[in-house]
């Protein structure tokens, strides 16, 4: 069985540095915050690029407005706050003063689902990826890892319009090398299989492929593939994989209303039914724990995703 280790690199470190580069390279490029520089690791661009920083304090809703201002002036701006506020809270700003209004502005909502952790049920988002993904014209991305960040962030700041990152803000997996190439709205097949597919997101890749490593041990062949990109769908792929394999199990940090689980079966159910199961969260609020412990209670898990796979067999 392969061995998933935590990354050494903060998802938060690589957020914060590679914006501060894209800064160095192009002085359209802004920084908003939330008064969670600390929290995001943004606190140190308020000292190398101070004039490219702002702290709108704890008013998200206006950090979208001061955003779609700086876009109407032709800058390039990228706001944080933790993914219920980013969301939940933002939502008619961001859909009226963002896409609707044609403006160009990166989002990224922090610490999704589980993530929340000892901040509770108010703070935890598990419809961050549903809401932004009804947004006409917005792009919906879910984050796996620190290459994969730091590739996306350059990326999205040269393609105009609304862009929402969900990603977790610290200790994130090590799935790809610093050579890999990401193109936003097709998925990367991580693993090869004639069984199942497994399609993920986010923090739950990692669990995919365990429990790819279980089946594999039991003679089942299962294809993994990271799904970052939410909206638009890699449409081409599902539909690839759905001719090639028995059925899917989609696992996301999310509830299994509106998010990856309800895209994929979008895909499969309008072109090419197959046996779907989802792994996610099933219509639950948040609440205060540990991660190990959210984790197991809202099911989270590779033995979760085994269970749902072995029903299709």
């Amino acid at each position: 069985m392969a061995k998933y280790e935590l990354e050494k690199l903060e998802m938060r470190k690589a957020y914060s540095s590679t914006l501060d580069e894209l800064i160095n390279e192009d002085k359209r490029v802004f920084v908003l915050e939330a008064d969670l520089a600390e929290a995001i690791s943004t606190n140190s661009i308020a000292k190398t690029n101070k004039e490219n920083y702002i702290n709108c304090g704890i008013m998200e809703s206006n950090m979208v407005g001061v955003a779609s201002g700086l876009s109407l002036v032709g800058d390039i701006p990228f706001i944080h706050t933790f993914s219920p506020f980013a969301t939940r809270r933002d939502f008619d700003q961001v859909f009226l003063s963002g896409a609707y209004a044609k403006t160009n502005i990166k989002i990224l909502g922090s610490d999704p689902g589980i993530y929340a952790q000892h901040n509770g049920g108010t703070h935890t988002s598990f419809e961050d990826i549903a809401l932004m993904r009804t947004i006409p014209t917005a792009v919906v991305m879910s984050i796996s890892d620190t290459t994969m960040m730091k590739n996306i962030l350059r990326q999205i700041k040269d393609s105009y319009g609304i862009h929402y990152l969900s990603a977790v803000r610290k200790g994130s997996y090590k799935l790809y090398d610093e050579s890999e190439k990401f193109k936003i709205g097709k998925g990367k097949v991580l693993r090869e299989g004639k069984d199942l597919t497994i399609v993920a997101c986010g923090i739950m890749v990692v669990e995919a492929l365990k429990a790819a490593d279980i089946l594999k041990e039991e003679g089942i062949e299962v294809t993994v593939i990271d799904m970052f990109t939410i909206k638009p769908i890699d449409k081409e792929l599902i539909l690839k994989y759905a001719k090639q394999t028995k059925g899917f199990v989609t696992a996301e940090n999310h509830n299994i209303i509106g998010g990856l689980g309800s895209a994929v079966a979008e895909i499969l159910v309008e072109n090419y039914p197959v046996p779907l199961r989802r792994v996610g969260v099933e219509d639950r609020f948040g609440q205060v724990g540990t991660l190990d412990y959210l984790q197991k209670e809202y099911k989270l898990t590779a033995e979760e995703i085994l269970k749902k796979a072995k029903e299709l067999l």
